[in-house]
Order: C-alpha cells, then sequence, then structure tokens
C-alpha cells in the first residue's frame, strides 16, 4: 500500500516565492509516499509570449529544483510538480519529478495546448515511467492536455506504469469524461493535481485574456471510478491510500488482457 497526495491552490503568477511557501503550508504535518502538484505551478499559467515564459524559466539547480528535492528528502516521498524548464536555449512546459535520495527527473509536455504554442518548446523527453525508490510502485507523467491523447496513457502502461500522474492547468469541465477513460483503458490508477483560480492577462492588440481553472482535483481508480475529488475552487491536499500492484493484472474477463490481447499490426499511426 502506497499514501499519494493531489494538491489543489491558486498560484499567484510570477510569484515563485509566494507558491513555495503556499506549497510548504498545505503539505505541512501530511504523510504520503507520492506528492502530485499542478501544473506551472511555481509560476502561474498565462504567459503570453516565450520570451515572457524564459524570464520566469529556471535551470536544473535553481529555487525551485532546491526546494522540491528539500520537500522530497523532508517527507521521503517522489514529488511531481509542474514549472518552467530552461534547457540551454529553450523553454518547456515540464514536470519535475523528485525522489527522496535525490535524484530528479524531468518530463516535457508533449502535446502543447493552445497560446502554449507560443510560449513553449515542443517538450522532447518522451514518456518514461519512474520507480517509487522506496516503494513497489510505477509512477508514469504526463502534463495536462497529453490527456487528449490516448497513446500518452498507453505509451506509459506499456512501459508498466501503475499510477499516471498528471500536473494540470485545466480550463473545460471535458477532461471528466476523458481522463476516467485513460484509467479504465489501461487499468491504471490516474492521478489529476489541477490548480483552480482565474488569471486576466492583458493582450498587446489592448484586449483582455481570461482563463478560469476547473480545480476538481481527483484520483480515479484503475476502473475509472473516481476515489475522491475536490471541488472546484477550494485549497486543498487530498491524500488517500492506494495498492498499486492491483492494476497488475491486465485481465478483465478470464479471457481477455487489456495489453496482451492488443493487435497493433491494424492500428493507424
Amino acid at each position: 500500500m502506497i499514501k499519494i497526495s493531489l494538491v489543489q491552490f491558486t498560484p499567484h503568477f510570477c510569484a515563485p516565492d509566494d507558491n513555495l511557501k503556499l506549497i510548504a503550508s498545505l503539505l505541512q504535518g501530511t504523510e504520503t509516499d507520492i506528492i502530485v502538484l499542478p501544473e506551472l505551478c511555481t509560476t502561474g499559467y498565462s504567459f503570453l509570449t516565450m520570451e515572457e515564459a524564459q524570464g520566469a524559466a529556471e535551470g536544473p539547480d535553481e529555487k525551485s529544483t532546491r526546494f522540491f528535492k528539500q520537500l522530497a528528502h523532508q517527507h521521503q516521498a517522489m514529488v511531481i510538480a509542474g514549472f518552467v524548464e530552461k534547457h540551454e536555449e529553450k523553454v518547456y512546459n515540464a514536470a519535475l519529478v523528485a525522489l527522496p535520495n535525490g535524484e530528479v527527473k524531468v518530463y516535457r509536455k508533449t502535446h502543447l495546448f493552445f497560446r502554449e504554442k507560443l510560449c513553449f518548446n515542443e517538450g522532447n523527453s518522451g514518456f518514461f515511467v519512474v520507480p517509487h525508490p522506496l516503494k513497489d510502485c510505477n509512477v508514469g507523467i504526463m502534463v495536462c492536455n497529453d490527456w487528449r491523447y490516448p497513446e500518452a496513457a498507453r505509451s506509459l502502461a506499456l512501459l508498466g506504469a501503475d499510477i499516471i500522474a498528471c500536473p494540470s492547468n485545466l480550463v473545460t469541465d471535458v477532461w471528466r469524461i476523458g481522463m476516467p477513460a485513460r484509467a479504465l483503458e489501461n487499468k491504471v490508477f490516474v492521478a489529476v493535481a489541477n490548480r483552480c483560480g482565474t488569471e486576466t492577462r492583458e493582450m498587446e492588440d489592448g484586449g483582455t485574456q481570461t482563463l478560469t481553472f476547473t480545480g476538481g482535483s481527483v484520483l480515479y481508480k484503475f476502473t475509472g471510478e473516481p476515489i475522491e475529488q475536490a471541488d472546484k475552487t477550494e485549497q486543498r491536499v487530498i491524500t488517500l491510500e492506494i495498492d498499486p500492484l492491483l492494476t497488475r493484472d491486465k485481465y478483465f474477463t478470464q479471457y481477455n488482457d487489456l495489453l496482451n490481447d492488443r493487435r497493433p499490426e491494424f492500428y493507424l499511426t
């Protein structure tokens, strides 16, 4: 059995110090093995240009990475957190994975959404699974809009994920249809850490862009059913105990195995 915690809150735009303090406060006293935070949780979401995103980006040894490494050590937990990554001359919408042994990995969002295409380079990390160093549990990572592409979750299932962690900044409710499907069709837990709140930015043409994030952070069981879900506006940590080993038998009848019954020779790519 493991404990997994989903953190839902409203980040302050381009105020990483305030956001890191809020994250530490929300998690104070939490006993858990995996912590999942929202997409771009250190900076907020509504960048308008790549130059603006580059100004908020951080490299591997900067403040946010140090903070999440310390958080992982303090809680003896795997920490998955969205941030703006600076790598060489490029900037990525990324998820940092900090392990309690000090190791850090980075997933770069594969499927950019809306104006993200103007602000970030396309992710090039590919999909991968991270074994928990202290528990028998394998965690795959995708970010927000990746959920719309069944190939993302299926790739992680084929790599052996028991849990798919999905840091998110979701602005519609259609994901409430798709995310549980990703859990059901792969027989995995899906942990969605979404943010709440509203961001309004003034555009170059004098208009405004207002985005309201839909909250509802949720852990879906491998049957597609929600185990527990936050409401749309609350700042909250959901901590649940689950058994990741239950996902490894992919049979759903005595004759049907979700992964072994696939016939990829007939699939189009």
